[in-house]
């Protein structure tokens, strides 16, 4: 029933109550509010509480209210049967929504602008064609309030719009582009103008009351401007395709960039001037210059070839430079606006629309192709770059980041003291773009892979200059002791091309190892880099040196400060996972090592020190063998991390890999720590726990199997729960089908007597409902299955076999190798059937559901549905392997004792293929036991006589059936039996073959 203005007393008291404090009085308008969503009249209702004048002052109300609006819009605006909101309510809610554009609540405001632009990207332009120039005639006439609002709805609109990436969408938002982006544009410069005019004001006049006159416009102002820049900023980007692939220019880039530029230095100076007096306008500067510093950085990002024109590029990178070499002393603290500038420059250096191409030119070539234009405005911008950044430059750039940049600062060194914690994490493992020491070491690391010969004798000199000016045995806080721990960074983040300069055991024996030996609290500064630089060089670190970078690592690890040891927990990871790892020369440190990562992980706090170390811990005991001896150490840890993890999915996810390591590791030892295994298991493996913790869980499951000397009844229980998982989604099929494998090598008939009725559903779940892939995945599991149990099974899983059937008669598999594999498969299957289990075959076959399925798939329905089945062999047997060519071999020869006339018909097709499968003869047993030798683990173990699971799925293959039978025997006898059946109609089928391939049949059948 619809709701009408009748009912909006009860929505605004639904509204009021579900923002009570009281539960009892919040959860019941709170369902009834959800239930009323889908209501038609529900969103006109929220309409007229959001806009009455009567209630403005309800602005908590009014709020609740776009919120329920918004969650509508996303749930049924568009065109759905069971939509609550009709076309005529649409149009109503879009009028009104534009006819209340002078909305004085900003988070009100706000939330109307999104959802506004939620409406838009549906919509328009089908639906609501005039939406932009309705807001292009509100601005004509629109007081500053409005105007604001108006360009708070066109940012987010834009935004929204700039996703739909089809090439009408596309043509739509350039469209859009031509009409709004000279409005904007003049807006913004006259906006610009007004501002600084403005602030020019403030900071003459000292008289409170004509400051506080002009404030709140002039505020409102700025803010209308910084809408416009960012509507600006999506126009120039997603207006236009990037010139980087259409080499198209697009003119606004050359228009706004160098005004943008302009704007910067003009605001500035207000930077100092507002930071005591006017705090408003001292945040406004502050966003203004970021924003707009990141609005040229994305330019250049997207339309590169534009940017590169010489009244913009130059002059930008000029200033980039200029403020990071030489900043005024005030803008040092100004730390945003810097981190953008080294931005710009990193992007410009490493753009690769601005490298010089490698390719030549055809010569004589009377074209000039889209590549030869890239490439002659490369050289251009090339040459542009050169002048610009001329070695003295380069080599200056380079000294100011590592000398003032890289240099930790007293307020630094105070926040090392307070938490070393978390100054380990801020400094090392930030996004690079958020503090301004980790963009420094980008922009750096960019530079230097740029002009690496002119600066890699300038990072040395300045490496041993610091470490001359301070030596090993220094311990005093120095400017010299900072510059060295600087200048050890710079050269751990470079190795890679300055090991061509520098010796690194010299500068270990000389130095390194000196520093590493003093224990003085002020080390730990040089301490946490020589860590760095241990991990950075472990390429560099040669079988003499090994042993003593050990030794100093570990060192490392049991330092007193946090800091120190997070920073050697990470190079440990990198020197255990290096491929020169010598496990020897570690072997004797083990002990300590195990000792420091288990106090360090309990003396951290923070989520991310205890996935690191919990990472460490993983990677030693899936890089070292010697993992028994400390076997229960571990399990006395790895129970303490779950107790501990409790809602932390992070760190449970990062115990699941290391549990599944340990797992390895043990091999057939794994019981031993079930005790803590198994429960974990079970809770990952909860159909209701976090949906994250599902695959690491899968993963750990089906690693439990592989390395159990054998089934337990705990690990029965537990395979319920696959289903319940594959009901949910097939993402993690490939782990479930081994662990099914497993189940089937291990559980054996104890496993099918406790789950068939899941093991049928599962398959039955499985089959038909995958791809050709994980087809391909499950068949040699059922394959397996019905080997083992070849009388059980298959009643057990008549559906699952049905759809084998559909597969294997339905066609298109002409041009598609998987899909004629898993025919071929698929039809070995049931040819191991009628081998094995002639009688269920036939009745299989003859199922009364069975035609039906066929009719459904488009099948055409045969009277015999056998007999089509015995094309299918025929023809598939060449894409069969050697086993699968037997079994249908097999099959075939039972077919030759069938009381049908058909049988003759195919007689010289069935006696060739088997005389061809005969004298073949290979047998790929073989190929298969070297095969899954190499799927067993890596490591070995002495478990005395404890069968493996590789070994087990040997004896299954060796078992088979299949293979004991001769078909050389089976057909010599049936073919007796088929003439004794047919009489003379055999002998005329027979007469019927070719002389050569009734030769070969007799040489097959070794008949005289």
């Amino acid at each position: 029933m619809a709701l009408s203005s009748s009912d909006l007393p009860a929505i605004y008291s639904l509204l009021a109550n579900s923002m009570s404090g009281d539960e009892s009085v919040r959860k019941p308008a709170e369902v009834a509010l959800s239930q009323s969503e889908s209501r038609p009249g529900f969103c006109s209702c929220l309409m007229e509480v959001i806009t009455a004048k009567d209630l403005a002052s309800q602005v908590d109300v009014r709020l609740m209210a776009t919120v329920y609006f918004k969650n509508s819009i996303n749930r049924y605006w568009r065109s759905r049967r069971d939509s609550g909101i009709s076309i005529e309510e649409k149009t109503h809610l879009r009028q009104k929504l534009l006819a209340h554009l002078r909305e004085e609540d900003y988070k009100i405001a706000m939330m109307l602008a999104v959802l506004i632009s939620r409406i838009a990207r549906i919509d328009y332009p089908k639906d609501w064609p005039e939406f932009f120039s309705i807001l292009a005639n509100q601005l004509q006439s629109a007081d500053i309030l409005t105007s604001h609002r108006i360009f708070m709805i066109l940012f987010r609109s834009l935004k929204e719009l700039s996703t739909k990436r089809l090439s009408a969408d596309q043509k739509n938002y350039a469209e859009i582009t031509s009409h709004f982006f000279d409005y904007c544009w003049h807006l913004w410069q006259s906006d610009v103008r007004t501002i600084l005019h403005g602030f020019s004001a403030l900071t003459q006049n000292c008289d409170p009351n004509v400051i506080e006159q002009h404030h709140d416009e002039l505020y409102l102002i700025s803010e209308r401007w910084l809408l416009c820049s960012k509507i600006i900023r999506q126009l120039i980007l997603s207006g236009f395709p990037s010139d980087a692939k259409a080499v198209q220019e697009v003119r606004p880039v050359k228009e706004v960039s160098p005004v943008l530029l302009n704007a910067i230095q003009s605001l500035l100076p207000y930077y100092s001037s507002f930071q005591k007096g006017h705090g408003k306008f001292w945040e406004f500067v502050k966003r203004a210059c970021t924003k707009l510093m990141k609005v040229l950085v994305m330019i250049q990002n997207r339309h590169p070839y534009s940017f590169s024109d010489k009244s913009v590029l130059p002059p930008v990178l000029d200033f980039c430079l200029n403020k990071i070499t030489e900043p005024d002393p005030e803008l040092l603290s100004f730390e945003q606006f810097l981190i953008q500038c080294m931005v710009m420059v990193k992007r410009v250096l490493e753009c690769k629309e601005y490298k010089p191409s490698l390719t030549g030119r055809v010569m004589d070539a009377s074209v000039i192709t889209l590549e030869q234009t890239k490439k002659n405005m490369s050289n251009v911008v090339g040459g542009v770059l050169t002048s610009l950044l001329p070695n003295e430059r380069i080599i200056l750039l380079c000294n100011v980041l590592i000398r003032r940049y890289f240099v930790l600062m007293a307020s630094d060194l105070e926040e090392w003291s307070q938490s070393p914690e978390s100054f380990h994490h801020e400094q090392d493992m930030v996004q690079w773009t958020e503090k301004l020491r980790p963009c420094a070491e980008a922009l750096y690391i960019v530079l230097f892979e740029n002009y690496s010969q002119l600066l890699a004798p300038i990072v040395v000199s300045i490496l041993q200059e610091s470490m001359s000016g301070c030596p090993a045995s220094a311990i005093e806080i120095t400017p010299g002791l900072l510059l060295k721990e600087a200048a050890y960074g710079a050269a751990a983040y470079v190795y890679y091309e300055l090991s061509n300069y520098l010796s690194f055991k010299e500068w270990f024996n000389g130095a390194l190892s000196l520093e590493l030996s003093n224990d003085h609290h002020n080390m730990l500064i040089i301490h946490r880099k020589i860590a760095l630089v241990l991990g950075q060089w472990v390429s560099e670190i040669k079988d003499d040196t090994k042993r003593p970078v050990y030794c100093g690592l570990i060192r490392l690890l049991q330092a007193k400060d946090l800091s120190v040891k997070l920073a050697a927990c990470r190079s440990l990871c990198s020197h255990i996972e290096d491929a020169n790892f010598s496990e020897h020369e570690f072997m004797d440190l083990l002990p300590v090592c195990w000792d420091s990562c288990f106090k360090l992980f309990d003396e951290v706090q923070e989520l991310d020190s205890k996935v690191q170390v919990l990472n460490l811990i993983s990677i030693l005991i899936a890089h070292v063998s010697e993992i028994i001896p400390y076997a229960n150490q571990l399990v006395q840890f790895f129970r303490k991390v779950w107790e501990e993890s409790s809602g932390e999915s992070l760190l449970q996810m990062q115990l699941l890999v290391a549990l599944r390591n340990f797992l390895v590791a043990l091999g057939y030892q794994s019981p031993n720590c079930y005790s803590v295994l198994l429960p974990i298991l079970q809770r990952g493996l909860d159909i209701n726990s976090p949906d994250e913790l599902l695959e690491d869980s899968m993963l750990l499951w089906e690693a439990t199997l592989s390395n159990a000397p054998g089934m337990v009844p705990q690990l029965l229980t537990y395979f319920p729960c696959l289903l319940d998982i594959l009901e949910r989604s097939f993402d993690h099929l490939e782990v479930a089908v081994n662990i099914i494998e497993d189940y089937v090598i291990l559980g054996g008939a104890e496993f099918l007597n406790m789950h068939a009725s899941a093991v049928a559903k599962l398959l039955d779940l499985i089959v038909g409902n995958v791809n050709n892939r994980g087809m391909r995945s499950i068949i040699p599991v059922i394959d397996m299955l019905i080997q083992c149990f070849p009388m059980e099974v298959p009643p057990l899983i008549n559906s699952t076999l049905q759809k084998l059937i559909v597969i294997c008669l339905s066609g298109g598999d002409d041009y598609d190798p998987s899909k004629t594999a898993v025919k071929a498969s698929s039809s070995a299957i049931l040819a191991r059937i009628l081998v094995m289990n002639t009688n269920y075959l036939a009745q299989l076959t003859a199922e009364p559901s069975l035609p039906l399925l066929l009719q459904q798939a488009s099948i055409p329905a045969e009277d015999n549905i056998l007999l089509s089945l015995v094309d299918i062999w025929l023809d598939k047997v060449d894409n069969a392997t050697s086993n699968q060519r037997k079994t249908f071999g097999l099959a075939l020869s039972i077919i030759l004792t069938l009381r049908l006339p058909q049988v003759l018909d195919k007689l010289d097709l069935i006696l060739s293929v088997c005389t061809s499968i005969i004298m073949g003869g290979t047998d790929e047993s073989a190929d298969e036991d070297s095969s899954s030798d190499n799927m067993s683990s890596s490591r070995s173990h002495d478990d005395g006589n404890i069968v493996s699971k590789e070994l087990r799925k040997r004896q299954i293959k060796f078992s088979d059936p299949i293979n004991q039978l001769s078909l050389e025997n089976l057909v010599r006898e049936n073919l007796k039996t088929c003439g004794a059946v047919h009489g003379e109609a055999f002998n005329v089928a027979i007469s019927r073959m070719h002389p050569s391939a009734f030769a070969q049949l007799k040489q097959a059948l070794k008949m005289p």
